[in-house]
């Protein structure tokens, strides 16, 4: 495992920065917002601002690789990052953040395109699964880093932004100086969301809900904590314990994922989540309950993204199966900015227990979709179906395919390989 990470060490090493300073914006919108009276609906457009940017960045970027190189894009969008993060101090007010969180989103999808294609041309058959585990376990980690990186300054100052910027600026210093020029990237094109409805269903709506979840927990989750008078330690550990619990639920959840009927599974952990943001709305805003409903909300949410598109693969041949997980990634974009204006309406019109609400009955939609799906058609047989894909939401559509390919070629492994004696 070592050997395998260190010919890619540079690359991680720049995206566990990257995700340091992405991590410390998305909550520092929610604390500094709250500072500058901000309410709960206009910075629910700033978020969702972000995920249109961040759907857009994913389809134009393949587009200016092929035409410029990825070395050259890589660099203008870290620069436009950079300054982004800078820019918001200077420029209190929604009508300049949406903009500015649009070019963020669209920047840093761009960068995940161009990172995530380095790092597949860096991993060969053997090596690509530890490498794509490796670089979920960095972004994961940046994001929880970033949140302890916000108990050391003040956001109403400009040093925590600039810190931020510091930290987006030097994550392309490794990569940069270690990557090599990577052939055009091929994305493959989106399935039309008719056609991957009329195939996978379940994961098509499933998919939909979980994008607004997600969004609404990253985007949202520091909104919450400030309107409901937490400090910001408080917050920050808050919002770290909606990414923490992917870390230690991924692989049980993705164990089961390869011997059960998947939406059984898909059905048990939204019915976690929705029990768990039913416990965060029933419980008083210092509790510690309150971390404990995050840290299982969130624990469920980044293995249902990986459960949905293994799900939907299991009924595709391997030819169709890049398209329809653009597909996925397109439709999860959608619920992406979706879900914020949901939870910045009630959160200004129920108070601030209407983020909890949004959430538990989103998962809950989820959970009876499952259960009406499993009354429509017969369970697949496990050893029909196909590896369990560990992808995280914030991915773009080439480490999906590079994922998806991966766990098609370690399901087809598994099958010649003869039964033990």
């Amino acid at each position: 495992m070592i050997s395998v990470l260190g010919s890619v060490w540079a690359l991680l090493l720049g995206t566990l920065l990257i995700m340091l300073g992405n991590g410390m914006q998305f909550t520092l919108i929610g604390l500094r917002g709250d500072i500058e009276g901000f309410s709960a609906g206009a910075l629910a457009v700033i978020t969702s601002g972000y995920y249109i940017g961040f759907l857009s960045g994913a389809r134009v970027t393949p587009i200016l690789i092929r035409r410029v190189g990825h070395v050259r894009v890589f660099a203008a969008l870290g620069s436009f990052m950079s300054a982004g993060l800078i820019a918001f101090p200077l420029i209190t007010e929604t009508w300049a953040w949406t903009p500015l969180r649009l070019i963020l989103g669209f920047c840093m999808s761009g960068v995940y395109v161009a990172a995530e294609s380095w790092l597949n041309h860096a991993a060969t058959n053997d090596t690509r699964g530890k490498i794509l585990s490796a670089y979920m376990i960095a972004q994961t980690l940046g994001v929880i880093g970033a949140q302890w990186l916000l108990t050391f300054g003040d956001a109403a100052t400009s040093v925590l932004f600039i810190v931020a910027s510091i930290l987006v600026s030097l994550s392309f210093g490794p990569i940069l100086l270690s990557a090599t020029p990577t052939p055009a990237v091929s994305v493959a094109r989106p399935m039309s969301l008719r056609q991957l409805f009329g195939i996978a269903p379940l994961a098509t709506v499933g998919t939909f809900f979980l994008g607004s979840i997600y969004a609404t927990q990253s985007g949202m989750g520091a909104v919450f904590g400030t309107q409901i008078g937490l400090p910001t330690p408080q917050i920050a550990f808050f919002v770290a314990m909606l990414f923490a619990g992917a870390l230690f639920l991924q692989y049980p959840i993705g164990w089961l994922s390869d011997v059960l009927d998947r939406r059984k599974l898909i059905f048990a952990a939204a019915a976690m989540g929705a029990g768990a943001c039913a416990l965060g709305l029933m419980t008083d805003g210092r509790s510690e309950m309150l971390f404990v409903a995050a840290f299982l909300a969130g624990g469920v949410t980044t293995p249902l993204y990986s459960l949905f598109l293994a799900y939907a693969n299991d009924d595709l041949p391997a030819d169709d199966m890049p398209a329809a997980s653009g597909g996925l990634v397109f439709i999860f974009g959608l619920g992406a900015i979706a879900g914020p204006l949901l939870s910045g309406w009630a959160m200004q019109s129920l108070g601030p227990h209407g983020f909890w609400l949004v959430l538990t009955l989103t998962f809950a939609g989820i959970a009876l979709y499952a259960l009406y799906r499993m009354t429509q058609r017969p369970a697949i047989q496990v050893e029909d179906t196909d590896s369990y894909l560990t992808v995280l939401p914030t991915t773009s559509p080439v480490a999906v395919e590079v994922a998806t390919s991966w766990a098609v070629e370690q399901a087809e492994a598994s099958q010649d390989d003869p039964p033990a004696e």
